[in-house]
């Protein structure tokens, strides 16, 4: 494996944080992450496993307490007590210490902690909730990662499995610190990669016998609708599937189906050319028969000298050599960017302990490192450590409202385990019926998510191009595709914050950890710093026509992105939208960069427009981190808002990287004052729930400067308008819409009109949509 090159690793721990005895050794990682390993014959394990790549941490600060019967292990975080025998649940424990009431907050060996969920290897035929793998954090205070049988890694970088006849555990106690945790499992296990830019644009995904001529007209018909994609995936027909049943399924495949690309490096470098990198589905379980064009190669490279099929066996590893330096390589000189690994063949493999997936997943990774690439595979989770190997393939979900309604919270509480980069299928996958509400939600959903790949199954009604919906679906999707492109100078800046440890996508309770409600809504989350998302999962109400969710805003201020409808924080509530939008929110003091393009190109480079969302009402700064496509070449521009002003600095560091002059566009939502542009002609345009001013080329290494005032304030919401528009596409009575709208705009006290409103005994929907409209600043 000489040209795939070992991770990084620093598997042995530091003499000083260990207690060692007999058959026991206790590692003090950090203040609040402890090794807990028992041997009965006194052997240890120092190589690096497939979570745990670096023990060699700085040490904490901790003490040992010695007895002839116990030892006892303090940090600031925790209070470890042993009776120095076979680990029991009588004696060891480990109590959580800062806060966590102690009658929940002890664990004892043998107890599985509550937790919080942290993710599944397949959504495969998932109809919506199923269950989680434990994560690293928990509100007991404590979670444990059970390393034992995990796979080692030698010094050379190959693999040797474990018996689990040892014991070694990870107990993470770090109370309701939960990104402490999460900071403390990527420590130990390895950071997440940065990603290439491209892969944070639109996917194209579909099983479909595509030709080279019936894939060029798709790509053309989505650049005559102004659809941006960055990744076109080719599922398994681009190869030969039509064999012989005593050479295989034909689910396994290298060989190109020449009938449908006669040409296979000239169809590549066309979408090469269209701004597009590719990746190619493999289902690699059944080996290589001998109708494959690589055949005679492997065989060669292998040393055989029959014509029996090559077997799959990912524990050989001049197999696996040659998987990668024959097999591959011929195709990616063709022009293959990447890899979709789909392994859906279980975890075993001719020696015990050691996991196909897990092999193809590191191996895989390692490859496309090679010769200074930047590295990036496409594959299914594998347990603990995964996140090293992106991006994640969640499997063949069910088209329903159930599978949409799982999404949210099963992405964000994969940050639990650090699995920050999955990909789902965007519209499902299987069975199901055809509904546009529920593929526009899905979609909506597909842009406030790590990867964003539209898929669906061989059923040709399965389709998901936006045009196969009706009218009102067909825009909303299209300027929703749009939409994720325009964020990539924001996902990238995300991106680079996800490679030094902190996902994407979160759960609420990651950054509110004492507060129940964020707790309490599992579909809402944390996308990057500035922004919080609230799905919507369920069917619209027929009579208002508008769907909602349940929502928890904290305190302070915030504003709807889409709407520009300002809310008092503090409180949870029911959001309502039509289809053109779900609810992003974002706090007094955000700054969120787009690209300032409407229609955005396919190749997502550094833009040379870019608009800049500003939230009034409190300082806030963004650092706006692009690159050279190296995770080195990095220039930084840092926007900040406060004092009354708004301000671009100079960028710094790699400007090369950049253009030289940037058109800006900064639109302040929420918000009637009259922006000044210092130095510079500047244009101002109006809309109902912001302003924008635009300046034409600047250049990177100046400043910008807007001045709003002394005091910009976010404007008042225009209720009587809003609840005009509510009501008057809700399909309830013409008098019952006037009875409504003249009580609720009257100069009556809140609570006056609040009373008058329930009075009326309005059906649920109706009631709670005219409330958050009336309610949504107090």
């Amino acid at each position: 494996m000489t040209s795939r090159t070992p991770l990084p690793s620093r598997p042995v721990a530091d003499p000083r944080a260990v207690v060692l005895g007999p058959t026991y050794r206790l590692t003090v990682l950090t203040d609040g992450l402890v090794r807990l390993e028992h041997s009965p014959d006194g052997v240890f394990e120092d190589r690096a496993s497939t979570f745990a790549l670096n023990r060699g941490l700085p040490v904490p600060d901790f003490r040992v307490i010695e007895s002839p019967t116990h030892v006892e292990v303090l940090t600031a975080r925790f209070h470890l007590v042993y009776d120095r025998r076979p680990f029991s649940t009588s004696g060891l424990s480990v109590a959580v210490l800062g806060g966590i009431s102690s009658y929940h907050s002890v664990w004892r060996y043998g107890e599985e902690p509550t937790g919080l969920g942290g993710t599944a290897r397949t959504l495969d035929l998932a109809d919506g909730a199923i269950p989680l793998e434990p994560g690293v954090v928990s509100r007991q205070g404590f979670a444990v990662l059970d390393d034992s049988r995990s796979m080692v890694f030698d010094d050379e970088g190959w693999v040797a499995p474990r018996d689990g006849t040892r014991t070694d555990l990870y107990v993470f106690a770090y109370g309701l610190d939960h990104r402490a945790a999460v900071e403390a499992f990527y420590a130990v296990s390895g950071p997440t990669p940065l990603l290439p830019r491209f892969a944070l644009g639109n996917w194209w995904s579909r099983f479909h016998r595509y030709s080279a001529d019936s894939y060029a007209a798709l790509l053309d018909r989505f650049a005559d609708e102004g659809l941006p994609f960055s990744v076109a995936v080719l599922d398994m027909d681009w190869h030969v599937t039509d064999v012989d049943p005593a050479l295989g399924s034909g689910w396994t495949g290298y060989t190109w189906n020449r009938s449908l690309f006669p040409d296979p490096a000239a169809f590549l470098a066309s979408l090469h050319e269209r701004g597009l990198r590719v990746t190619l589905n493999v289902h690699p379980a059944d080996g290589v028969r001998p109708h494959e064009d690589a055949f005679p190669a492997m065989k060669a490279a292998l040393g055989r000298d029959t014509d029996d099929a090559i077997p799959f066996d990912v524990t050989d590893r001049a197999f696996l050599d040659a998987y990668f330096d024959v097999l591959h390589r011929g195709l990616e000189d063709d022009g293959v960017d990447f890899w979709w690994l789909d392994w859906q063949s279980g975890p075993h493999s001719r020696v015990a302990g050691i996991d196909p997936l897990w092999m193809l997943n590191h191996f895989h990774f390692l490859d496309s490192a090679r010769d200074g690439r930047t590295p990036l595979t496409f594959s299914r989770y594998a347990g603990p450590g995964s996140h090293r190997y992106p991006v994640g393939f969640s499997g063949d979900t069910v088209i329903s409202w159930a599978s949409l309604a799982f999404q949210p919270y099963f992405t964000a509480t994969a940050s639990n385990i650090g699995y920050g980069w999955w990909s789902h299928d965007i519209g499902g996958h299987m069975f199901g019926g055809k509904d546009d509400e529920l593929a526009t939600r899905w979609l909506q959903l597909g842009v406030f998510s790590p990867i964003l790949r539209l898929h669906s199954g061989a059923n040709p009604f399965t389709a998901k191009e936006p045009w196969t919906f009706e009218p009102a679906a067909h825009a909303v999707m299209t300027e929703h595709l749009r939409l994720r492109h325009r964020l990539l100078p924001y996902l990238h800046t995300m991106n680079h914050r996800a490679a030094h440890g902190r996902p994407l996508v979160e759960p609420l309770y990651h950054r509110w950890p004492s507060s129940d409600e964020a707790y309490d809504q599992p579909n809402q989350f944390l996308f990057g710093t500035e922004l919080v998302v609230a799905p919507l999962t369920s069917p619209a109400d027929p009579h208002t026509r508008l769907a909602s969710v349940r929502a928890w805003l904290p305190e302070g201020t915030w504003v709807d992105v889409f709407t520009g409808l300002v809310y008092d924080g503090g409180r949870e509530l029911l959001l309502h939208r039509d289809l053109t939008s779900i609810p992003v929110l974002a706090p007094a003091g955000a700054i969120v960069p787009l690209d300032g393009a409407a229609v955005p190109g396919n190749d997502p480079a550094n833009p040379a427009s870019l608009e800049v969302l500003v939230v009034v009402g409190a300082d806030g700064s963004f650092t706006l981190v692009e690159d050279d496509g190296t995770a080195d070449g990095i220039a930084r521009t840092r926007l900040t808002s406060a004092a009354g002003t708004f301000t671009v600095h100079p960028a710094e560091g790699l400007v090369g990287c950049l253009p030289t002059t940037r058109t800006w566009t900064v639109t302040f939502l929420a918000f009637d004052g009259t922006p000044v542009v210092r130095g510079l002609a500047g244009h101002v345009e109006r809309q109902s729930d912001r302003v924008s001013v635009t300046v034409e080329d600047v250049p990177v290494d100046a400043t910008l400067t807007i001045d709003l005032g002394p005091d910009p304030r976010l404007a008042p919401n225009d209720v009587a308008g809003r609840l005009f528009t509510l009501l008057d596409r809700a399909r309830i009575s013409y008098d019952l819409k006037t009875r409504i709208h003249g009580i609720a705009t009257s100069d009556a006290p809140l609570s006056v009109r609040a009373s008058h409103l329930q009075s009326l005994d309005l059906d649920a929907p109706v009631a709670t949509a005219v409330g958050e409209l009336l309610l949504a600043r107090t």
